[in-house]
């Protein structure tokens, strides 16, 4: 099985500056236009999906949408896919954090841990829910098939980081784009990536 990772087009809060996580913001005019934009290179390439697997929400929802309608593919909700839930944090910008929770910033900033915030989700729920989600897919597809997952940042770099037998910690050591494109075979020999945070789509945009 291929499945083809999606970091969601830029979100209001994105456009914003703010940590996300659960807190639901919906794609920019700028974010719906890479979403096209990388549709319509999903098109060019030849690219047959056979379910699209999307977060439920907004920013991720939209974009999946946008793919589906352009791809002729079945877009299916799954919750699971959605961003760590960051608790207090939700939906601030840093200004906010700094202001509201003093010494959580600076706990930040000193030790670069990102320790769980006050009513987070926690590293152990976030990882079990995506490797959940993971290893239902391959119950679900055959080896032939190509999946892709638009989800967010945190979450694909959990999922990848679970693939690939690093270690599943927060935050991940990759970055992905918004509508970038990651590639990872799930082969009998292991996985394989081949193809890796990738905006080639959106050059000149």
């Amino acid at each position: 099985m291929k499945l083809l990772l999606i970091r969601h087009g830029e979100s209001q809060g994105n456009a914003e500056g703010r940590l996300q996580g659960h807190a639901d913001f919906p794609l920019t005019a700028l974010g719906r236009e890479q979403a096209r934009t990388l549709a319509e290179r999903l098109v060019r390439e030849g690219w047959v999906l056979t379910a699209i697997y999307t977060s439920d929400l907004h920013r991720a929802a939209e974009t999946a949408e946008i793919l589906g309608q352009a791809l002729g593919a079945p877009v299916r909700v799954e919750e699971r896919l959605r961003e760590y839930d960051a608790g207090v944090l939700n939906g601030l910008v840093w200004d906010e954090i700094v202001r509201r929770y003093p010494e959580l910033a600076r706990g930040i900033q000193d030790d670069r841990s990102w320790t769980d915030f006050p009513q987070a989700e926690g590293n152990p729920a976030f990882v079990a829910r995506l490797t959940a989600v993971v290893a239902d897919l391959q119950a679900w597809h055959a080896e032939d098939d190509v999946v892709a997952l638009v989800s967010h940042g945190g979450s694909l770099g959990m999922i990848l980081a679970y693939l690939l037998g690093i270690e599943t910690r927060r935050p991940t050591p990759f970055r992905f784009g918004n509508t970038s494109l990651s590639i990872v075979e799930l082969t009998p020999r292991g996985p394989r990536l081949s193809l890796m945070n990738d905006t080639c789509h959106l050059d000149g945009h």
